[in-house]
């Protein structure tokens, strides 16, 4: 038995929480060491002069937390290194980039034990899922991501169906087998910056079409295709980054009419299918044969997976696609599949699912209280906002009177296409960032855009 007595307690907490907290410092810096087996509670009463009975509930909250065990007729003991729970690495709390779009992070201690409950299905299956495995993922996964694909009203034959590390991954892999160095993409004016990026790689040339509320104009769309010949038209209809519109049925169904008749392939991506609700049918079903479309999983899910569904076009390209995907990514981590999978199976992922639209739903919310006097569009489920700002009043001001803040702000910069770029910010809500902070940061977003005395 260990001739073991806890420091004295210093009264700041109830003391049966000290005490817990004790054993656990001692077991940290080595006093209490795996298997070291503690005093009788009528002994530590004594010796720290409080009661039975506080003793008695600290070690019960010290099993609770995981840092003892206790058996009957046995005594207490410190758990092995191997039993104790797992602690935060500090060396993995990375910083994040504020800029990026970034869904609002689980905070319920249920939701994240349930998360975390599905590491240990991966754990059980370590060995296999660091061997090599297909390009696009194994059949299992296939079935499992046509499965949550029709759940969430996108249906999608498995053999069209390919598991891949990213929309950005896909993306590239289908410019790759569409275009040559020197080809036109069509896009809308203002963009997702990835493709801008993508493009400017590959040599590829944008040409940003115009366009209203309802997302690009037909006429726009059937002019530039006899004035460019272009090799395919991306679109972000759903949730579009940055301005959160989504296009209406009855112009998608226009644009596909479009497309059909000129035999222009559409690259879909749509980022935000897992997480728009009652969004209209995606155009890649009026075009099957057209269509690429990618469903990404990062903005329901979070970016580290680095995750997408991609579903080839009717006419047979799986081949291509594959071999481009395999040239640049050799295959999708298993072990992230094998994450995702699990929580599909056992309902974890719709309840993220659920907590992301509630949590955007809040922050929207707020934004919308807070920047009344500013003209901003948005949308209850996105995880940003595009604001338009005030004649007299330019981006880079904002940007330079916001510095230091968590919120992420990007100037209409990032997504210009076509023309010069707007006065216009996107202004990102999600990730880890506080509701409180988020609302200061808002409250200091508005004097930084109406305040017409801003000194700097």
């Amino acid at each position: 038995m260990k001739q073991w007595t806890p420091a004295r307690l210093a009264n700041a907490k109830p003391r049966y929480l000290e005490l817990a907290e004790a054993i656990k410092s001692d077991i940290d810096t080595g006093v209490l060491a795996p298997g070291d087996r503690l005093p009788p509670q009528r002994r530590v009463a004594q010796d720290l002069g409080v009661d039975f009975s506080t003793v008695s509930r600290g070690y019960a909250e010290a099993v609770r937390r995981g840092y003892i065990e206790s058996f009957v007729g046995r005594g207490t003991f410190v758990k092995a290194p191997d039993a104790l729970p797992a602690r935060p690495d500090p060396r993995r709390a990375l910083e994040e980039d504020p800029m990026m779009n970034m869904p609002p992070e689980p905070d319920d201690p249920a939701l994240l034990a349930r998360m975390q409950k599905g590491l240990e299905h991966v754990s059980a299956n370590l060995l296999p899922l660091l061997r090599y495995q297909s390009v696009t993922g194994s059949p299992q996964d296939r079935a499992i991501a046509a499965d949550w694909m029709q759940a969430n009203g996108l249906p999608c034959a498995p053999e069209r169906l390919a598991v891949t590390p990213g929309s950005h991954a896909s993306l590239y892999a289908i410019l790759t087998v569409l275009c040559e160095p020197g080809s036109t993409v069509l896009c809308e004016d203002v963009t997702y910056p990835g493709l801008r990026s993508i493009a400017a790689r590959l040599g590829i040339r944008l040409i940003g079409l115009a366009g209203d509320r309802d997302g690009i104009l037909p006429e726009a769309l059937e002019k530039a295709v006899t004035d460019h010949w272009p090799a395919a038209l991306y679109l972000n209809p759903t949730l579009q980054n940055p301005t959160t519109r989504t296009m209406p049925s009855h112009r998608r169904q226009e644009v596909a009419a479009v497309l059909q008749k000129h035999d222009l392939p559409l690259i879909e991506d749509d980022a935000y299918c897992f997480v728009a609700e009652d969004a209209p049918a995606a155009i890649s079903s009026l075009i099957p044969d057209l269509s690429w479309h990618i469903a990404g999983l990062s903005k329901c899910f979070g970016a580290g997976l680095r995750l997408a569904y991609t579903t080839v076009p009717k006419r047979g390209l799986m081949g291509q696609f594959s071999q481009a995907m395999r040239s640049m990514h050799v295959m999708v981590s298993p072990l992230n599949l094998a994450l995702l999978g699990r929580w599909i199976e056992d309902g974890t992922a719709a309840e993220i699912q659920g907590f992301v639209r509630k949590a955007a739903a809040m922050r929207q919310a707020l934004a919308a209280e807070v920047l009344q006097e500013c003209f901003t569009v948005a949308d209850p489920l996105a995880f940003n906002l595009w604001l338009t700002l005030p004649r007299g009043t330019s981006r880079a001001e904002v940007m330079g009177r916001m510095a230091g803040r968590q919120i992420g702000i990007m100037p209409s910069d990032a997504f210009t296409v076509t023309g010069l770029p707007e006065e216009a910010v996107r202004v990102c809500l999600g990730g880890p960032i506080a509701m409180g902070e988020l609302h200061e940061d808002l409250i200091a977003l508005n004097d930084a855009v109406t305040r017409k005395d801003w000194l700097g």
